[in-house]
């Protein structure tokens, strides 16, 4: 399990930088610090990785996902390539997977920001992969778009029981999924 809580020490180790350095960023509240009643500085990793990436410092920035990057899941070749040119004209840079497993294999490489997901694939439904990307901590903030075909109250309960961010029914309207992708990736819970 990983430290959630580090000391000033601790951080600097974590950011390679020195305990001077890193102190400096604490006097000046560009690194957001708690203080202790015994007087010491205590910081939240959140806090700590949102530091990082802000900062592009490496390697830890280059492994957090990208807002811009939209991961496309759908066995249905013509869907992929619709939302692919819908996406691209919004200046979304995009990829494609037509299988659960290529999915997987796709999200450690590209580091979406955010997944549209079909919930019948084939190799691995989208239930299971939603599952798996929401259960992993190096995965978990990754936003989940369900869309189905086969919309059913049952099949809704489930995807967010898996952790899905929103849900959509095809055919979908342009406006609608940019609407929703705009708002999830902006921090936004649901639409619908």
């Amino acid at each position: 399990m990983k430290n959630d809580l580090y000391t000033v020490g601790q951080a600097a180790e974590y950011c390679s930088l020195s305990r001077g350095t890193l102190w400096r960023y604490i006097k000046s509240r560009d690194l957001k610090a708690s203080q202790t009643p015994g007087g010491h500085f205590r910081i939240l990793r959140k806090d700590l990785d949102a530091f990082i990436v802000e900062r592009g410092m490496y390697p830890l920035a280059n492994n957090f996902s990208s807002n811009n990057k939209i991961l496309i899941v759908d066995d249905d070749r013509e869907i992929r390539d619709v939302l692919t040119q819908m996406l691209s004209a919004h200046k979304y840079e995009t990829e494609t997977a037509s299988s659960g497993f290529a999915a997987g294999a796709k999200i450690a490489t590209f580091r979406p920001g955010l997944i549209i997901l079909d919930l019948r694939i084939p190799q691995m439904s989208g239930f299971e992969v939603c599952r798996l990307i929401k259960e992993d901590p190096q995965t978990s903030h990754i936003k989940i778009l369900a869309i189905t075909g086969y919309d059913t109250e049952e099949d809704r309960d489930k995807i967010m029981k898996a952790g899905a961010d929103d849900y959509m029914t095809k055919p979908l309207s342009s406006d609608a999924l940019l609407g929703h992708v705009a708002g999830l990736l902006n921090g936004k819970r649901g639409f619908n």
